[in-house]
């Protein structure tokens, strides 16, 4: 894969969505804290509808504090692990009231320290709520950037570090979004639908699909 196919794969993936967002429902930094701690082998869809009515009773560090873990459990009972997510996210509470002041950290050492908290998650906190132009590589990015080349690695880490180095600077800040989008339905697991993807002549995947 050449720095001319990596430039045209993303400037295609642009054009098809000049702006691309998350999934998940927020309307603030601390509810997108929130929603990607919610978000770990869960789907986007069923945290946001959890968060839908968590959300309109505790949307501020205090107040989600104030549910207790049993309290924030009533709420997430529906998403997978939510017995220690709701741990977390009571404990992450209580750490952005007594050591931020109530605000959710712009580093990725603050992020990283909260409870619940890695570095996936601080990536697209840091990315979709601070625009920072970080890289959060989830089994989605994971897949397509070993499938189609862009950025080959044996890990997350190293596919995160190729992918910063790699992705030509104007499309980093949303390369990401795209990334994960492309892998959740068109560069699918068991069956990409390449006759479906818009990249396919630049894609190096050697067992293409029809």
């Amino acid at each position: 894969m050449n720095k001319d196919k990596r430039f045209e794969i993303f400037s295609r993936l642009r054009a098809a969505n000049p702006n691309p967002e998350t999934e998940l429902n927020y309307s603030s930094p601390f509810e997108l804290l929130v929603a990607v701690v919610l978000s770990a082998q869960a789907t986007d869809k069923g945290v946001n509808k959890a968060t839908a009515k968590l959300f309109q009773v505790a949307n501020t560090p205090e107040t989600m504090a104030a549910l207790g873990v049993e309290g924030i459990k009533e709420y997430i009972k529906t998403i997978g692990l939510f017995n220690s997510k709701a741990e977390n996210v009571y404990k992450l509470c209580r750490q952005l009231i007594e050591l931020h002041n109530s605000q959710v950290p712009e580093s990725r050492e603050a992020l990283e320290a909260l409870p619940g908290v890695g570095r996936k998650t601080a990536n697209v906190v840091l990315n979709t709520a601070f625009k920072q132009p970080t890289m959060a590589v989830d089994t989605h990015i994971f897949r397509v950037a070993n499938r189609t080349r862009i950025a080959p690695g044996k890990n997350v880490v190293e596919v995160e570090q190729r992918l910063l180095r790699l992705v030509p600077k104007e499309f980093l800040m949303d390369a990401h979004h795209w990334l994960i989008l492309h892998g959740r339905y068109t560069c699918v697991a068991r069956k990409p639908r390449c006759g479906a993807c818009l990249i396919e002549d630049l894609c190096e995947f050697k067992q293409k699909t029809d």
